[in-house]
């Protein structure tokens, strides 16, 4: 059994579907503060601290701790969860036409140690959105794209938001899970 350092129901879903005996503790962190600390960091290393913070802010107690979060990226510039309704109306306004960078981060932490840690990358082509879609998708989608970077779930409606996805969908689902699972394999938390 391993320790999950995330409330992310998505992280939870790939986990349990992927069958990995899990217990979830949320990290007790603030993310934007160490965002901030990384001003001028790749959205990869930031991506990265955040799921190796999340792995040494919760306690083990003599099982490894999963720590993974995801970071985006448009144009060079990093998004976050949106706060409203009206922020994630104006990020999808900004999305439109655009190309998005996501980074999702793993982290295993073993006694207080990263001992295990990865970044994947997926590249997700926007198509044109019109105001109209925009408002018809938040109707059906808000409130539970709040707690999504990208203002999407794709696994739902968001789907309908691309032209084209590169990258492993468990990327874009938030976390590198196909790694994840050989880590565990490699240190004899799944059998190999």
């Amino acid at each position: 059994m391993i320790v999950l350092a995330s409330k992310s129901a998505s992280r939870r879903t790939m986990l349990g579907a992927a069958g990995v005996e899990f217990e979830v503790r949320p990290a007790a962190l603030d993310e934007r503060a160490l965002e901030a600390r990384m001003d001028g960091a790749e959205p990869g290393e930031v991506a990265l601290a955040l799921a190796e913070a999340k792995a040494l802010s919760v306690e083990g107690r003599g099982r490894p701790v999963l720590g993974s979060d995801s970071v985006l990226a448009v144009d060079g510039r990093r998004f976050d969860k949106p706060t409203s309704r009206a922020q994630a109306a104006e990020h999808l306004r900004f999305f439109s036409g655009r190309t998005m960078q996501l980074h999702s981060a793993a982290a295993l932490a073993f006694e207080g140690r990263i001992e295990w840690k990865h970044v994947s990358l997926a590249t997700l082509k926007v198509r044109e959105l019109t105001d109209a879609f925009i408002e018809s998708y938040l109707v059906a989608e808000w409130p539970e794209v709040s707690q999504c970077v990208g203002v999407f779930r794709i696994e739902a409606l968001g789907v309908q938001l691309f032209e084209s996805i590169e990258g492993d969908m468990f990327t874009v689902l938030g976390m590198p899970l196909l790694e994840v699972l050989g880590a565990l394999r490699e240190f004899g938390k799944l059998p190999a």
